[in-house]
């Protein structure tokens, strides 16, 4: 199918739909005291209720049919298979591969490409067990106790994100860091308590030439070298990486290397060895059921009927918004303090893979993609950006994400917090209406006059859609559920505007510029000839204001 056909696919429901009042949830909750059970997918203990959303059963049923006119199904097939699916950079997408417990050979141009993956995971294992155990220990014999990841994109905010969400699984004697930011004062902030003789680094950059993560990595390098000397350089970094060459050439051995294929995206490489920080906080019989989870979704992606596949429901949900009813954007809460750093983790995955306008055949979109994802930690959103969502005059789909019981923390705050979570998600859906509203007011003997004036303000549309997820608690298999629910959610829509969503070009022509400004920047006498008179004019006032 050509771009054009995914168009007139998704145009046609457009037109269907086009003039139709969005389906209201709190009259069919009202008419149908059976909602819940048809709008809600159960897989295990994770629930997905998606019963509070602005759906009945002729407009789902017509979903259902975009994604099947859409070839979501035969999509998602391609993408298993080891096909180039990344059309662009002529390679698979093939993250599920670093996953797959089937025992079944999945093949790329003729190999069978899981021996290798057994054999990296393995020997991650053995070196994150080495660095648990003492038996790897730095240059002065002492055991490692902290342990610095130094990467950026995909090979930060995925193990940044899962290791602070898997905090309670992880070696009480081992601490983590995560230096993204090319300012100095990521890395300096995070190595001004720590003792060299102690700390690992590790060096995430499949190339080993990004700029921002290189300029850590050698800033760490000095940092070392100063406290302990250029030979303890090898017994305290180790390195991500496929370009043994340059890994050798900072001094790194290749038994500290761990590689993955070009079939790894940035962004879903959290299951690669870009993981290894993470295999060595929880270990890696936890870091195996980080795994096994996001295979379970797997297989549940590829199984399951669309009526009844949670993320393809999941997707088929953000194109109603995103596409039919002109939403353009998704908020992410997880009630769980832990999983804080979810939302941006979902930044990237989904505004980096759709956040795109041209079909895979380069012809140009002419739906709406890529929402504007967000979100923080509940309740502390309810104190701050929920009154825009109850009351603002965006519609903002909500995801909802809670676990049934705590994980090592106090049952009657957790209960407060599940009781926040269900009203968060009920309030949006029943909202109050201005009579509502003024019979509260006179019960409790405001005068008419007063009544009359502050009614309007305290009115609550209703009808704002959310999803639920609930689960029975967040460990090492339940945030591999999510994290691949979210994945083919993502995969879903980008299927169904037929775009290309294992590519990243948007991030290149900012990297190109930069490293031609960097000699104009560090040298306050280079010319600025050439540059438009913006770009000029913030050069010559950084110029006049720095320190000499």
């Amino acid at each position: 199918m050509t771009g054009s056909q995914n168009g007139a696919a998704l145009s046609e429901l457009k037109k269907v739909l086009e003039g139709q009042e969005p389906v209201s949830i709190k009259a069919a909750f009202a008419s149908d005291p059976g909602r819940f059970a048809k709008y809600h997918v159960q897989l295990d203990d994770l629930l997905f209720d998606f019963s509070k959303h602005r759906i009945d059963d002729a407009l789902l049923g017509k979903l259902v049919q975009l994604a099947r006119d859409s070839e979501v199904e035969a999509k998602r097939d391609k993408m298993f298979s080891g096909a180039a699916y990344n059309t662009t950079e002529h390679r698979p997408a093939l993250h599920t591969a670093l996953r797959n417990f089937s025992g079944e050979p999945i093949m790329v141009d003729g190999e069978d490409v899981m021996p290798d993956v057994i054999a990296t995971r393995e020997k991650v294992a053995a070196f994150a067990t080495g660095i648990r155990d003492g038996s790897i220990p730095g240059a002065t014999g002492k055991t490692i106790t902290d342990v610095v990841n130094i990467g950026i994109g995909g090979s930060d905010l995925g193990p940044a994100m899962a290791a602070r969400a898997l905090t309670p699984f992880s070696s009480p004697r081992l601490r983590t860091h995560f230096v993204s930011n090319v300012d100095g004062a990521d890395l300096g902030d995070t190595v001004a308590a720590l003792d060299p003789a102690t700390t690992l680094f590790i060096i995430s950059s499949k190339t080993f030439t990004t700029l921002e993560t290189m300029t850590n990595a050698q800033s760490a390098r000095d940092w070392i070298v100063a406290g302990l000397g250029e030979e303890a350089v090898k017994h305290h970094f180790a390195a991500v990486s496929t370009k043994l060459d340059l890994v050798a050439k900072f001094g790194i051995g290749s038994e500290r290397v761990f590689g993955f294929k070009d079939w790894v995206g940035g962004r879903y490489s959290m299951w690669s060895s870009i993981g290894l920080a993470l295999v060595i906080a929880i270990g890696p019989a936890q870091f195996e059921q980080f795994l096994r989870g996001g295979f379970e979704i797997d297989t549940h992606f590829r199984q399951a009927p669309i009526e009844a596949n949670i993320p393809m429901l999941m997707g088929l949900l953000g194109v109603l918004y995103r596409d039919i009813q002109g939403v353009s954007t998704q908020a992410v809460i997880p009630y769980d303090q832990r999983l804080g750093r979810f939302p941006a983790y979902l930044q990237q995955l989904d505004m980096e893979s759709n956040g795109k306008s041209v079909h895979l055949d380069g012809s140009h979109v002419t739906a709406q993609t890529g929402p504007i994802v967000w979100g923080e930690p509940g309740t502390n959103g309810q104190h701050a950006f929920f009154q825009l969502i109850h009351q603002g005059t965006e519609i903002v789909p909500v995801d909802f994400l809670v676990a049934a019981e705590p994980t090592q923390a106090d049952a009657h705050h957790h209960d407060l917090l599940l009781a926040n979570c269900f009203a968060q998600s009920q309030a949006l859906m029943q909202g109050r209406d201005i009579g509502e509203v003024a019979a509260q007011l006179e019960k409790g003997g405001m005068a008419p006059d007063e009544v009359k004036r502050l009614a309007p303000h305290k009115v609550f549309s209703g009808d704002r859609p959310s999803s639920t997820f609930l689960y029975r608690r967040l460990d090492p298999r339940t945030l591999g559920r999510l994290i691949a629910l979210y994945e083919h959610r993502v995969f879903t829509m980008a299927a169904i505007w037929d775009t290309n969503p294992f590519d990243q070009w948007g991030v290149e022509l900012g990297k190109e510029l930069a490293s031609k400004l960097v000699p104009i920047v560090s040298d306050a006498g280079a010319a600025t000839d050439g540059l438009d008179s913006s770009t000029a004019g913030l050069v010559a006032h950084r110029r006049s204001v720095a320190s000499k």
